[in-house]
């Protein structure tokens, strides 16, 4: 889930992983072609954008703590509930590095909800695609004291094998547009060098639209050498409102752009994946990323 707030000022991303694709553990498990409980490598990544209350938690908790149903995910404290019109999350965590207190809840109200799935690679062994790709959210947090409503966006993703195996990046973004549509770009680049780009609009009366991309046009280089890029139509109007992340494999920012003749604020995030497995990065990621198992 990511939304913003409507005044523009405040900004959260909620990730509920099972068998985490960042997890450095879960890769040091599967070394050696071993198989291993994805459910043993779960967490809540817990991203808050607001100005003097930045907060950043994603807790590693094994099997133990873990419990799936239907209606219901618990993650060690934290859970995240579908009672039949909202997702409610209820947020129990600890931010690093200072290990500040993350408490609240946040719900997501759908405007309409989605059925669709479609293969990210050739293979068909990683699919995505959005649950409510327009919503409502209501952010009402302890800690730190936010509360803020705004407009959000709810996907998800799945693999059959680790990300490493078939991708080497990929530019994702969404944009709300005018009538409550939502448009997403998926433009991914596979290790094979094989492109696939998923350009659709997600309509208020529950119909998708294929709509051709836009060009690429290049992102400014981060410090660590991540180069992004946004599908925009035209020379100008591409301009980067907010960085929200900006790590050695991921960034996530917030854009100002232009798509189907509509001038919007997009979503944006891109994912460097030989980047993200580099042992340097993979020694990092525990200071970033802490288990816990009891």
């Amino acid at each position: 889930m990511d939304a913003l707030s409507d005044d523009g000022q405040h900004g959260v991303v909620l990730i509920a992983f099972v068998g985490s694709v960042f997890s450095p553990y879960y890769a040091w498990a599967r070394r050696g072609g071993a198989s291993v409980n994805p459910e043993n490598h779960c967490s809540l990544n817990v991203a808050i954008y607001s100005k003097g209350k930045n907060r950043w938690a994603m807790t590693e908790r094994g099997e133990k703590q873990v419990s799936r149903s239907s209606t219901e995910f618990v993650i060690g404290p934290s859970n995240l509930r579908w009672d039949g019109n909202k997702l409610i999350v209820n947020i129990e965590e600890r931010a690093v590095p200072f290990g500040q207190k993350v408490s609240g809840t946040v719900e997501l109200y759908p405007n309409t909800l989605f059925n669709f799935s479609t293969p990210l690679d050739a293979a068909g062994k990683h699919r995505w695609g959005p649950l409510a790709p327009s919503a409502r959210v209501k952010v009402n947090l302890n800690s730190p004291d936010l509360k803020w409503e705004g407009n959000a966006y709810l996907d998800s993703n799945e693999g059959d094998e680790p990300i490493s195996k078939s991708f080497h990046e990929w530019d994702w973004s969404r944009a709300e547009m005018s009538g409550g549509r939502t448009s997403v770009i998926y433009d991914v680049r596979e290790k094979n060098a094989q492109e696939k780009i998923l350009a659709l609009t997600f309509n208020p009366n529950g119909t998708i639209d294929h709509f051709e991309a836009p060009p690429r046009q290049a992102l400014p280089k981060t410090i660590w050498g991540i180069q992004g890029h946004m599908r925009n139509q035209g020379s100008e109007g591409l301009k980067v409102i907010q960085m929200l992340e900006n790590t050695p494999f991921y960034t996530r920012s917030v854009l100002n752009s232009e798509l189907l003749g509509e001038k919007v604020v997009s979503f944006h995030e891109t994912l460097n994946v030989p980047k993200l497995t580099s042992t340097a990065t993979q020694f990092m990621l525990p200071w970033r990323m802490p288990r816990i198992t009891w």
